[in-house]
C-alpha cells in the first residue's frame, strides 16, 4: 500500500511544518487550523503526521484506545486486556458524514441477527487519544460543529438514542484545514485550535522546481524517495520524543509570563486562552529546540500561530492578522 508522502520531503511552509511538530509535541496546545489555497500541502502535511508521531500503548481490540482495563468503558467487551503499542490515530472526518458515523450508533448488524442491543463506535472513538482531521473543515456541517464543540469540551462523548445511553472519553487534537474563498469558519470552533496560519504557493522558481521534483520523484520512484525520507521522517520523530521529555524540564520565569501577559493585552485577545496557548507554544518550542530555558525569542517565533486567529475584528485598521501581530510584537517586545 502507498504510504502518504513523508512529512520531512515538503519543501518550504516552515510554518505550518513547525505548527503541526509543535502539537505533536504537546497535544495540549489545541490543534492546529491551516487556512490557503489549494495545492499549498495542507492536506498532505497533515496526512504525513501519522508517521511522525510515536506510538501509544492501548489494549488490544479496544475501540476506543484505553491504556489499561481499568479506564476502559463498560459496554467494551473483550475477552482478554492485553496491551500492546500501536500508531497514535489521525482520523479523517469527511464532509457530509453523518451524526451516527461522528458519534456511534446502534449497531444494526447484531440488532437485526441477534436481537441484542449494542453500541458502534464512530469516528470519535477511533480518534480518542490521537487526531482528528477536518478537510475543508470551513464547509462543516452546523449540527456537526456543534457536536465538536461539546466533545471538545468535555473530552467526553456521549451517545443517547434507540435506547442506548453511552459514554466514552473523546479526547483528541483537531486540525483543521480550507479555503478562506469558500467561506469562514464560525468563531466558536476557530477559538478551539491552538495554532492558526496562512500559507501560500512558494513564489520562487527554485522552490516550485524543487516541489514538482520531488512530486515527481514520490510518483515515479517511490521505493528509493520513500528509502531517503522515511529516515528523515523517524529522525524528527525521534526529536519529538526527547522534546516531549524536555518539557517538563523547562521552568517558565516571571520575565516569560509577562512578555506574554503584555502581548495578548496590547492585542486585545479575548479570554485567557491566547495566553496559555502562547505559552505552551513557546514551551514546546523551546523544548524542540533542546533549549534550557523559554526566552523572548521562543515567544516571538510562535505568538504569530498562537495569536493571529484570536483578534478582534478592527474596522480602522485594514492590516492583516499576522501584520497586526507582528506590529504589536515590533512595540512591546522590541
Amino acid at each position: 500500500m502507498t504510504q502518504p508522502f513523508p512529512f520531512s520531503a515538503i519543501v518550504g511552509q516552515e510554518e505550518m511544518k513547525l505548527a503541526i511538530i509543535l502539537t505533536a509535541i504537546d497535544q495540549s496546545i489545541g490543534g492546529v487550523l491551516v487556512f490557503g489555497d489549494r495545492g499549498t500541502g495542507k492536506s498532505t502535511a497533515v496526512r504525513a503526521l501519522a508517521a511522525l508521531l510515536p506510538p501509544i500503548t492501548a489494549v488490544v481490540g479496544c475501540p476506543v484506545n484505553s491504556p489499561d482495563k481499568e479506564s476502559m468503558p463498560d459496554w467494551v467487551k473483550l475477552d482478554s486486556f492485553d496491551t500492546a503499542e500501536k500508531q497514535t490515530p489521525v482520523v479523517d472526518l469527511p464532509l457530509g458524514v453523518s451524526e451516527d458515523r461522528v458519534t456511534g450508533a446502534l449497531d444494526i448488524e447484531k440488532a437485526l441477527t441477534k436481537g441484542e442491543k449494542a453500541f458502534e463506535p464512530g469516528l470519535l472513538a477511533s480518534a480518542n487519544r490521537g487526531f482528528l482531521y477536518i478537510d475543508e473543515v470551513n464547509l462543516l456541517e452546523d449540527h456537526i460543529v456543534d457536536l465538536l464543540l461539546d466533545v471538545a469540551q468535555s473530552g467526553e462523548n456521549l451517545v443517547e438514542r434507540e435506547g442506548l445511553s453511552i459514554r466514552h472519553p473523546a479526547r483528541f487534537v483537531l486540525v483543521g484545514s480550507g479555503n478562506p474563498e469558500e467561506g469562514e469558519l464560525r468563531p466558536q470552533l476557530l477559538d478551539r485550535f491552538g495554532l492558526s496560519l496562512d500559507v501560500g504557493s512558494p513564489k520562487d522558481i527554485d522552490t516550485r522546481i524543487e516541489v514538482i521534483r520531488r512530486r515527481d520523484a514520490y510518483e515515479n520512484d517511490y521505493n528509493a524517495f520513500m528509502k531517503l525520507w522515511t529516515a528523515e521522517d523517524a529522525t524528527i520523530r525521534d526529536q519529538i520524543v526527547t522534546a516531549r521529555k524536555q518539557l517538563a524540564l523547562l521552568a517558565v520565569t516571571d520575565d516569560v509570563l509577562r512578555d506574554v501577559a503584555e502581548l495578548c493585552l496590547a492585542l486585545g485577545s479575548d479570554g485567557l486562552r491566547g495566553e496559555l496557548t502562547l505559552l505552551k507554544a513557546a514551551r514546546a518550542y523551546a523544548a524542540w529546540l533542546c533549549a534550557k530555558e523559554i526566552t523572548r525569542d521562543h515567544v516571538k517565533t510562535v505568538a504569530p500561530m498562537a495569536l493571529r486567529h484570536r483578534l478582534r475584528r478592527d474596522p480602522l485598521d485594514d492590516a492583516g492578522s499576522t501584520a497586526r501581530v507582528d506590529r504589536v510584537l515590533e512595540d512591546v517586545l522590541n
